[in-house]
């Protein structure tokens, strides 16, 4: 009680006066706290404003009376959300700090003029619907005693899906807001990495269905907020522009509301990183007459370009492209494989934009040409710091090229290169490793798949999806923003590491996540791992 601290603190400070008083020669009197009896039991006890021992304090009073011990939460099955009156969903763990926060809140205990002390979880089953809470409180009573008491508080949890959940199981067709999401292109590659994105960021919890679509994705929200937010994720991670439009589904008369079905449709920029790019005369001015051949050396919410003669670089934002949008010379789905004779440095090494380039002077041929003919390119790359003479390297074949560019034919006086270098090739090396499977994968999101798809189709996407996972492991940087898990069914041998070689790029073990999955049975996770 206060009184007693207030006794325990004037006798520590007797004390430390009486030890003072000794060490200085002088003698005090000792002081002693007195006792009364208790007025209900007659035990003797140290004097408080009641005149009772604690037993009998909590005997006559009940600080806990009229407080809620029985409090019932509504929680959505479906999107796990517990309903805090009148509209308001919250979303909360079991035994997390929104979820205390949530469950004291039902209790109202400043209307009460109890003080909360503190606060913890009883432990339940995770199935028992039940949540139980140990709650200690103190409130002022008789005379001004303060009387301190503990008591548990049990909620029930009672399954009632939201509005958004209801509409959805009775018709999963039912949305309110669509994103079509598209890039005109002839590969997928962007949306295997976007899809990797959506997931790191779960950018994509609020979707009711997803549809892949021929030239992009289809995400479908109960509320149009998630759809807003999902536009404003994608025009953070990817140039895009977007439009929107409202369809009215209903409307009453009386009460005067209106339900419209709301449509985003959000394009993606058509150039991918690795593209050679022939800039407009008016953009190549407006960037200090860059290129005007230039590679796209990286995408993200703007688009860098890299002139592999000069070393030049700049970013385009997604304003400035969509102000004069313009397309790729040629994709990646045109390189040609080369083999490299020779290597002449021009000059050293430097860092641009977080990547490496050094600029050399190399003899090149094409690998179709190789054992047939003696043609042979003298050209200037920016390779020169990973390329050696008897490396492969993939690049755009622009002497055998039948460009028919308009934005190509407005350089009168431009002298074309015969080969323009792009990256590294491993596909020689690759070639035994072939089949193996990889020591890391990657989860994919739950889309619906339109099985009419022809043979030929899911044969190139396959492909596609090979190739982006050798990006991941070919370039650090791209794979910075994705999540890469260990694979358990991956088994190293010790002969194929002794004859795979150490040239060919992988991925640390440092860098790869462990899989948590929480399952009753051992049954196989067919939603998530790699597409084969």
């Amino acid at each position: 009680m206060t009184k007693n601290f207030a006794s325990h603190v004037i006798f520590t400070l007797s004390t430390d006066c009486e030890d003072m008083a000794e060490e200085a020669g002088m003698f005090m009197v000792h002081q002693t706290i007195g006792s009364v009896l208790c007025c209900k039991c007659g035990i003797p006890m140290q004097p408080n404003a009641a005149n009772m021992c604690v037993k009998c304090l909590r005997s006559e009073v009940d600080i806990t009376e009229g407080l809620k011990k029985n409090v019932i939460l509504l929680h959505c099955p479906e999107c796990d959300t517990y309903l805090d009156p009148p509209s308001t969903r919250i979303r909360a763990q079991l035994e997390s700090r929104e979820l205390m926060a949530f469950c004291l809140k039902k209790l109202k205990l400043k209307s009460t003029g109890v003080i909360l002390v503190n606060a913890e979880f009883i432990w339940t089953e995770p199935h028992s619907k039940r949540i139980k809470l140990r709650v200690r409180v103190q409130k002022e009573v008789l005379h001004g005693a303060i009387l301190e008491q503990a008591y548990v508080i049990e909620y029930v949890q009672q399954d009632q899906m939201c509005d958004s959940c209801t509409r959805v199981q009775a018709n999963p067709d039912q949305w309110v807001a669509g994103v079509q999401l598209r890039q005109h292109v002839a590969h997928r590659r962007t949306f295997f990495y976007l899809e990797q994105l959506i997931l790191k960021h779960d950018a994509a919890a609020r979707a009711i269905k997803i549809k892949q679509m021929d030239h992009g994705i289809d995400f479908f929200f109960a509320n149009r907020s998630h759809g807003v937010k999902f536009v404003d994720f994608v025009g953070k991670v990817a140039p895009v522009k977007s439009r929107n439009d409202k369809q009215l589904v209903s409307h009453d008369t009386k009460s005067n509301n209106y339900n419209y079905k709301h449509t985003f449709s959000v394009e993606i920029s058509p150039i991918c990183r690795e593209d050679l790019v022939c800039l407009p005369p008016r953009v190549s001015v407006s960037l200090g007459n860059l290129g005007p051949l230039v590679i796209c050396s990286k995408v993200t919410n703007s688009i860098a370009l890299l002139d592999p003669f000069t070393l030049r670089h700049c970013f385009l934002d997604a304003d400035q492209y969509w102000r004069t949008p313009f397309k790729s010379l040629l994709t990646s789905r045109q390189l040609v494989e080369y083999i490299v004779f020779d290597v002449d440095f021009v000059s050293p090494e430097v860092n641009i934009g977080g990547s490496r380039y050094a600029l050399a002077d190399a003899t090149v041929a094409r690998m179709s040409d190789f054992g047939k003919n003696d043609t042979m390119f003298n050209i200037k790359t920016h390779l020169g710091h990973i390329l050696k003479p008897g490396d492969y390297a993939l690049g755009y074949d622009l002497h055998g090229a039948n460009s028919n560019d308009m934005e190509l034919d407005k350089y009168k006086n431009l002298v074309i290169p015969e080969a323009i270098l792009v990256k590294k090739s491993y596909e020689e090396k690759r070639q035994r490793k072939r089949g193996k499977p990889r020591s890391w994968k990657l989860k994919s999101l739950n889309m619906e798949v339109d099985d009419t798809r022809a043979r030929g189709d899911q044969e190139k996407m396959n492909s596609e999806y090979e190739q982006f996972l050798r990006d991941l492991e070919e370039n650090p940087e791209l794979r910075f923003n994705v999540s890469l898990y260990r694979n358990k069914e991956y088994q190293p041998s010790e002969m194929a590491s002794m004859t795979d070689g150490e040239d060919i790029p992988s991925i640390p073990l440092e860098e790869l996540l462990a899989d948590l999955e929480i399952k009753d049975t051992e049954d196989e996770d067919e939603g998530e791992g790699m597409r084969e």
